[in-house]
């Protein structure tokens, strides 16, 4: 075990800081479509509920790792090859990043709805008595106070999304599974090497789950 972590620990934390960058990528990428399909689900309007119920279901419904192949391998072929016209071609990152938002995304919208409907209605009613147009009462009313509640929810979604990293191996990201493969094949010692990459994600994930009690905490003592 010493002998990986002099020779290939920094190889080890550099996979990390990749894997970190992933999952903070993909999740800043949900947040954008968890907020739109999140939106959609609680708009008075049924279409909008039917889309974006469709698009969760969709994607939860996928499992990670073909969706992760379906967007590396898939897309591309499908914006060249059926479509036509197309040049696309898309580096592992890429892939990932896009992989992560549309799984995490899924998830997101279903955390968004349900803390906008966590706020009492009541709230919506009077910013819009107050002359608010439905828009403007929902950014500056509702969002604020189910922001509120919701954040402890994104940070336990940032430790699932970091441990979905994993699965991006497949397409060949550069993120810590993929790194320790490489260190086990040099090194061939299995044993050693997943203990080392359990310990690093054990560290990250217990500093962010440790963060998130905090943050609930302090949440509820300013409530």
């Amino acid at each position: 075990m010493v002998k990986i972590i002099t020779v290939y620990g920094s190889m080890l934390v550099a996979a990390m800081g990749r894997t970190l960058l992933l999952a903070l990528l993909g999740l800043f990428f949900a947040c954008i479509i968890g907020l739109i399909f999140g939106m959609l689900g609680v708009v008075k309007n049924k279409a909008c509920n039917i889309f974006s119920q469709i698009f969760v279901d969709v994607i939860r419904g996928v499992p990670m790792i073909v969706l992760a192949f379906f967007v590396y391998f898939g897309m591309p072929y499908l914006f060249n090859n059926v479509i036509g016209g197309f040049n696309v071609t898309l580096t592992a990152l890429q892939a990932g990043t896009i992989c992560l938002a549309l799984n995490c995304g899924a998830y997101m919208a279903e955390i968004i709805r349900a803390g906008i409907q966590s706020v009492d209605i009541g709230q919506m009613e009077a910013a819009r008595s107050l002359g608010l147009s439905y828009g403007m009462a929902m950014r500056k009313v509702v969002l604020p106070q189910a922001i509120r509640t919701m954040i402890p929810t994104f940070i336990n979604q940032f430790i699932i999304t970091l441990k979905d990293t994993s699965i991006l191996s497949v397409i060949g990201f550069p993120e810590l599974v993929n790194t320790a493969k490489n260190v086990q094949a040099n090194t061939f010692m299995s044993f050693q090497t997943w203990a080392i990459v359990g310990i690093m994600y054990l560290i990250v994930i217990t500093i962010l789950s440790r963060s998130a009690k905090v943050v609930e905490r302090r949440l509820n003592v300013g409530r």
